[in-house]
This record gives structure tokens, C-alpha cells and sequence, in this order.
């Protein structure tokens, strides 16, 4: 901890780090507070795998046809955003497939991604750092990117707030008030995906559901209220990534496994602290 502290205003990468963190945690606190709301994490978890397809499509392009302005994070955006609608797609017009679509996308969009790689010239391990994130890697490029990314979500769910709580919580009650669920619904999913993106950077695929649900699941257990739960969710992501990288940096562990271990283990403490509590009132 006291290394961590001592080369942080020495190393830009360490600020890159804290920032795209925090970064995180806001669109995390937005999104993930509506996944365990709307028990989604599924198709969340299938959205973030397809990601490896679309990372792997991109660095082929890059190397393969020259494609130097075609970044792997746009192709993980376009991965991602293409997973959702089908999922959600498949969802609303034949419910009963929707878990053979999610599981199909989530083993395709490996599968993929490892081709792609394989058949990339060059090939290089910083692409399967994605895998098991690579916060200490984060560019100053790829924070223009992530916070884009990142205020698209945050402007949208706080212009349809309303419309988004009503469709997590009683999408037949929307449907009375003239919301369109259905559209809402793909325009969540869509958001969702955007925010796997931007987490991958930080814990990598493999680990990416567990950071947007956790903060979100702990908030759940102190909060009443979807905005107190976003707001605290957003907090804890942003306490989670700083204590990770903290406590990685001097045994010089894997940041995004630390990261998903402190946030595991402060959601575990929450659940059986709170259930305590209850059991002695």
C-alpha cells in the first residue's frame, strides 16, 4: 500500500489507472444497479464475451488490411452492441430461445475471438491481457474513449429514468402508461453493453459481470431507493478499483483479480453482516 502510494504521482500509468476506476464506477453505479434490479446478469455475461470477438476482429483489420484507424475497443463496441440486440430481439419475440441465444453468442463470440488472434500476423499478448483486464495499460486515447462511452450512458439513463425504473420493476404497469417497453428494454440492453466495454479495460471479460453486479448487489443490501443504489454503487466500484490497485501494486499481483476479490469480499461481509443484524432486532 505505502509503494502504491509513493509512485502514484510519480507514474502516469498508476493516474490512468485511478482514473478510468472512477470512470468506471459511474457508468457501473448507473447500469449495474439495473441489471440486479432487473435480474439481467445473464445476458449481461454473454454480452462481454462476444467482446473477444469483436476485439479480435479488429486487430486482424488492423494488421491484416491496414485498418490503423479501426481500434479493438470499436470493435468490441460494435461486438457488444450487436450481442444485445439479438438477445434482446430473441427475447421479446420468442422468449422460450432466449437462454439458447444467450448461450450461443457467449461460446460464438469466444470462439471468435480466439480465431481471430490465431490468424493475426504478429500476434501479440497485450489483446488476451483483455481476458483478465489490463487497467495498468489504459492509454490516454483509450480514456477519451471510455469517458465518451462513459457520458453517452450517464446522459441517457438520466433522461429516461423514469422510463427505465418502470420497465425494470412492472413492465406490464409501463405498458399501461404508455411506455414502450420494448424499445426501452433494447435501449438498455444496448447501454449495458457499452458499459461491458468500458469494464473490460478494468477487470477484463472473464471478470467483468462480478464488478458490475457486486457494487450494485452490496449497495442493494443499505439503500431503498434505485437512485441511492445507483449513487452508492457508483461509490463502491470507485472504492473497489482504488483498493485493488493498491493492494496489487507491491506483490505485483493481477489488478483485475485483486479488484474482483476486494469487491467479493466486502459483498460477502455485507450479506451475512446484514442478515445478522436482522436475526438479533
Amino acid at each position: 500500500m505505502g509503494e502504491f502510494l509513493t509512485d502514484l504521482p510519480r507514474y502516469p500509468f498508476l493516474q490512468h489507472a485511478l482514473l478510468v476506476g472512477a470512470l468506471a464506477g459511474v457508468a457501473c453505479g448507473i447500469i449495474g444497479s439495473y441489471v440486479v434490479t432487473k435480474k439481467i446478469s445473464t445476458i449481461a455475461g454473454s454480452i462481454s464475451h462476444t467482446v473477444l470477438g469483436g476485439l479480435g476482429a479488429a486487430r486482424y483489420c488492423q494488421v491484416v488490411h491496414g485498418w490503423d484507424w479501426f481500434h479493438p475497443l470499436y470493435g468490441a463496441v460494435l461486438a457488444a452492441l450487436i450481442a444485445a440486440l439479438v438477445i434482446g430481439l430473441v427475447g421479446m419475440k420468442a422468449r422460450q430461445r432466449e437462454d439458447t441465444v444467450i448461450g450461443a453468442l457467449w461460446a460464438v463470440g469466444m470462439a471468435a475471438g480466439i480465431l481471430f488472434i490465431s490468424r493475426t500476423p504478429g500476434y501479440s499478448e497485450d489483446l488476451m491481457s483483455y481476458l483478465f483486464g489490463s487497467i495498468l495499460m489504459v492509454s490516454a486515447g483509450d480514456l477519451w474513449l471510455i469517458a465518451g462511452l462513459d457520458l453517452f450512458v450517464v446522459v441517457v439513463a438520466a433522461l429516461f429514468y423514469n422510463q427505465f425504473l418502470a420497465v425494470c420493476f412492472d413492465e406490464e404497469f409501463a405498458r399501461l402508461r404508455g411506455v414502450r417497453v420494448e424499445g426501452f428494454y433494447l435501449l438498455l440492453l444496448c447501454m449495458t453493453a457499452l458499459t461491458v466495454v468500458l469494464l473490460v479495460t478494468v477487470v477484463g471479460i472473464i471478470m467483468v459481470i462480478a464488478i458490475i453486479t457486486l457494487p450494485a448487489a452490496v449497495a442493494g443490501e443499505f439503500t431503498k431507493r434505485l437512485w441511492h443504489m445507483m449513487l452508492l454503487s457508483a461509490l463502491l466500484t470507485v472504492a473497489f478499483t482504488t483498493a485493488g490497485l493498491a493492494l496489487s501494486y507491491g506483490p505485483d499481483l493481477p489488478a483485475g483479480a485483486t479488484i474482483i476479490a476486494v469487491a467479493g469480499t466486502v459483498y460477502l461481509a455485507s450479506v451475512v453482516g446484514v442478515r445478522l443484524f436482522r436475526l438479533k432486532r
